[in-house]
């Protein structure tokens, strides 16, 4: 299945806790292989910062189940400043297609500082979106969510399976490069979510493996549950 020439990817997400986690892990281990970016058999930590508009519309369509929602985030890994990607993913009922354009840190700063110019004259369909949206719904960053991600890929079917352990929110600021950026876990120490991605099917043995369905999927959105953790925070 396409959308706008990107092919879509099937997603499902689970929250499990860690006696699951490790069997999984061991499972797949045996028969799977590590993502080439996982340098730590613990993962990789990755940050994001997510936007939303004026009248807070990637909140409302996530909470209210729409099935044709888009949401934009620049992401970032080991807070390394020469690995900044702006993406755009879009959601399509249990389907999901991602966009994305590399940044530099200062095209990531004048983001963050209001100053959007830049991005109509770079080529990237997801640059010139984001520049459309801020102007006409003053979309901009809202939080940021970090976690430690731990990855493996299967050929067959492009599957990728994610274990997002340590799902925290920033605070006292959005810059995850920030020395004033600190973070706030949001879920129980005993649990981290699960999700499985891959294109037209799930090889049966792999889905056996994981002893999983559609029944068990869980409606997971970190952006929403790190925006609540946001405002009580902010409460507090």
């Amino acid at each position: 299945m396409q959308y706008e020439g990107h092919k879509l990817r099937h997603e499902w997400k689970y929250y499990i806790n860690y006696d699951t986690y490790y069997v999984l892990r061991d499972r797949l281990r045996q028969i799977i292989g590590p993502d080439e970016n996982m340098h730590d058999e613990n993962g990789y930590l990755v940050s994001s910062i997510y936007f939303d508009d004026m009248y807070g519309t990637a909140m409302e369509e996530k909470t209210a189940g729409t099935r044709f929602r888009k949401k934009f985030r620049i992401r970032s890994y080991e807070y390394d400043p020469g690995l900044i990607r702006l993406e755009c993913k879009s959601k399509f009922d249990e389907f999901i297609a991602k966009e994305s354009a590399k940044l530099t840190q200062e095209e990531y700063y004048k983001i963050l500082n209001g100053d959007y110019g830049f991005l109509i004259s770079r080529p990237e369909k997801v640059c010139q979106e984001l520049f459309m949206y801020h102007q006409t719904k003053f979309l901009k960053p809202q939080v940021t969510v970090e976690y430690r991600r731990e990855a493996y890929v299967y050929p067959l079917g492009n599957v990728r399976i994610t274990f997002d352990k340590d799902i925290s929110v920033g605070t006292d600021t959005l810059d995850m490069f920030s020395e004033y950026y600190h973070t706030t876990k949001i879920l129980d120490d005993d649990l981290m979510v699960l999700e499985v991605k891959y294109d037209d099917y799930l090889p049966a043995h792999i889905a056996k493996l994981l002893q999983i369905g559609m029944a068990d999927q869980c409606a997971i959105s970190k952006y929403v549950m790190c925006r609540e953790k946001q405002r009580m925070v902010k409460w507090l």
